[in-house]
């Protein structure tokens, strides 16, 4: 393994510097712990002790196993250490990416294997039963298949377990990619294992956990893998720090808002600050702006020193990495104590919503109430950020770009804040009228307006391309675009049969009432709706490149079948006496399933007329489309036969002439 030597002479191996940091966690671990209390539990010393340490394990292996991959697959480029002459530009994982990814295998098996720990320690505390209990593997399944907590802390084992896999056994970049985008998903399940899960508003807690779970992973891990392979990047050193910079800059934005919504959840009111609970909330408060000023002298003056001087960097870099170290330790002391104590929620509606329960509806209320919502609102946010800094781009080097395709797309996104934080995500999940309206938007509306911003096209003008084999913003982008997998799903036949086949399973199955009862259903539901409406729009009349369209009439017809079908469906609500996820509605207090029933039908009633417009405005789209294409062909053609002197047409005229000289007398 790569070692640090600073001007001193001082050597720092990465086993060090990490035992280092592991013990600086426990340290600041069981000083919070020694100051709330933890929980107030009656647990055996292994439990009580074993298990916040476990978690310390846990995350500082799950930031190295992101970071590392993150970083290799990302940030580094195919560039090799003086001497080598190999390149892996070929997308074969060498030198420096092969370092990563084993490390990352190893920093993933320690992952799994304390993930494993936590999982097995947290049954014996919420089951109340000692490790050495006749059958406890069983209550341990038990727990992970049965259980919320449980089954979020599986789940997560299960993707760690994939990404250890294709760690070990990666020999291609591409490998390295997808186990990045795994390591980050088994990071989200976790936020459904802490407090979060069980305030009031859960659904701003767990979204508001996630965010800051992966903003601090991606964040810590980024710096962790840095530190491990500094002197093995060589000459790239520079630019993957610079890269990483950038991210960690994104990252600090994340954690820092999203630690914001979370901690003003969760401690309700200044004066708990000063309780002990608020106490390890201001240290991590404080532990964060000292990690904010550490990264703005690193992009100040470390980086600017970087290509002279690496000692700098490096000690910069180790004392932020133990600051963070004793942040998570900090963190996961917050995890196993007890917030201070806020009002109950007997509302049993509110209790199922996780927010207040709305009063009754009326147009009024419908448009003006608001409930916002953490995680769809940040991508909002994030999609109009990112396309408004394109447009700039474009037109500070002297570019034009359509200011309707910039309209379409910010009204696209205001439509996706106002069905998601608005009258149409509040009302939604109590009366399913409401709910269709949200569903019929977010399928079809938002999906439409964001197609018609161009936004693929516009990222193409703007990402500049990367020259050292690395994978970039926009190398992620062309892969994605002509990739076999898109190419399938972009097809419109497929995309047709995803839009219309799924309404018929989720609503049909149990699907429809496990997105109303969990936060991880309904947000599956939310972004499956606005995926499947996107493929099908692109498909037919998307602007952005893709896979080759049919011709413009069999695209005509997938569209009025399209439209044939959702009237189906519409029909077949409006006639149906059976409700469905009756489940739900009670549980909410609504018991008369006559008027249930009848909000069954309007909402089917809203379906079967809520595709007629949006419908219309695609099949113009078409024909305008249709009608541009033939214009460019026909500018092509006699653009041809200017060039050649119609050849085309003498050759025609000549096999003519050729058929009637064959022609047999009458």
């Amino acid at each position: 393994m790569s070692t640090v030597r600073t001007s001193r002479g001082v050597r720092f191996g990465p086993a060090p510097v990490l035992l280092g940091v592991l013990a600086l966690t426990v340290v600041t671990l069981v000083a919070a712990l020694g100051m709330t209390g933890g929980r107030a539990l009656d647990l055996s010393p292994v439990v009580r002790w074993g298990l916040p340490v476990a978690r310390v394990v846990h995350d500082l292996a799950a930031a190295l196993t992101v970071g590392l991959l993150a970083l290799s697959a990302w940030a580094v480029g195919s560039a090799r250490p003086a001497g080598r002459h190999r390149s892996d530009g070929n997308g074969e994982l060498a030198g420096v990416r092969r370092t990563m990814a084993r490390y990352a295998a190893i920093a993933a098996v320690t992952w799994f294997g304390a993930a494993l720990v936590v999982l097995v320690l947290t049954t014996s505390e919420i089951a109340d039963v000692p490790l050495t209990t006749p059958g406890f593997g069983a209550i341990v399944v038990f727990t992970a298949t049965q259980l919320d907590l449980g089954r979020a802390l599986g789940a997560s084992l299960v993707l760690v377990a994939v990404v250890a896999n294709l760690a070990i056994l990666a020999t291609r970049v591409t490998t390295i990619v997808f186990a990045a985008v795994f390591s980050l998903l088994a990071v989200l399940p976790l936020a459904l294992a802490g407090h979060a899960a069980g305030t009031q508003d859960h659904m701003n807690a767990v979204d508001s956990l996630a965010l800051h779970l992966l903003g601090v992973t991606l964040w810590a891990g980024g710096l962790g893998a840095l530190l491990l392979v500094v002197r093995r990047l060589g000459d790239q050193l520079v630019t993957v720090a610079r890269r990483y910079s950038t991210l960690a800059g994104w990252c600090f934005v994340v954690v820092a808002v999203s630690g914001a919504v979370n901690a003003a959840l969760r401690v309700d009111a200044l004066a708990n600050l000063t309780t002990p609970y608020g106490l390890l909330v201001v240290g991590k408060t404080l532990a964060l702006v000292l990690l904010g000023v550490a990264g703005w002298i690193h992009r100040r003056v470390t980086l600017v020193q970087m290509a002279a001087n690496r000692t700098v960097f490096v000690r910069l870099a180790l004392v932020e990495l133990l600051v963070m170290g004793a942040t998570m330790g900090l963190g996961v002391a917050l995890s196993r104590s007890a917030p201070p104590e806020a009002a109950e929620a007997f509302d049993p509606a509110t209790i199922l919503l996780g927010y207040p329960a709305p009063p009754p509806i009326t147009v009024g209320r419908y448009f003006s109430v608001v409930y916002p919502e953490t995680l769809w609102l940040s991508v909002a946010l994030v999609m109009t950020g990112l396309y408004l800094a394109g447009v700039l781009r474009l037109r500070r080097r002297g570019d034009s770009w359509p200011v309707g395709r910039s309209l379409f797309w910010l009204a696209g996104c205001l439509t996706l804040v106002f069905v998601t934080s608005g009258g149409p995500a509040v009302y939604g999940r109590i009366h399913f009228s409401a709910h269709m309206i949200q569903h019929m938007t977010l399928m079809i509306i938002v999906p439409m307006l964001l197609v018609f911003g161009a936004p693929v096209t516009l990222a193409m003008r703007t990402l500049v391309a990367r020259s050292d084999g690395s994978f970039g913003p926009r190398e992620m982008l062309l892969a994605m675009v002509h990739s076999r997998f898109l190419q399938v799903l972009g097809n419109p036949v497929v995309a047709v049969a995803l839009f219309t086949v799924g309404l018929v399973v989720f609503y049909y199955t149990q699907l429809f009432e496990l997105a109303m009862f969990t936060h991880t259903g309904h947000v599956l539901m939310t972004a499956h709706f606005l995926l499947a409406g996107y493929l099908f729009v692109w498909s037919l009349v998307g602007i952005d490149p893709g896979p080759a369209r049919p011709a413009y009439p069999f695209r005509l017809l997938l569209l009025l079948l399209m439209l044939a079908f959702h009237a189906f469906f519409g029909i077949s609500l409006m006639s149906s006496g059976t409700l469905l996820a009756p489940d739900w509605w009670h549980a909410l207090g609504q018991t008369d399933d006559a008027v249930l029933i009848e909000d069954q039908q309007t909402g089917g009633a809203i379906a079967w007329a809520a595709g007629d417009l949006p419908s219309l405005l695609l099949g113009l789209a078409l024909l305008v489309g249709w009608f541009r294409s033939d214009a460019r062909e026909t500018k092509q053609s006699d653009r041809r036969s200017d060039r050649d002197g119609d050849a085309e047409l003498r050759r025609y005229n000549e096999q003519l002439s050729a058929m009637s000289r064959r022609k047999p007398p009458a």
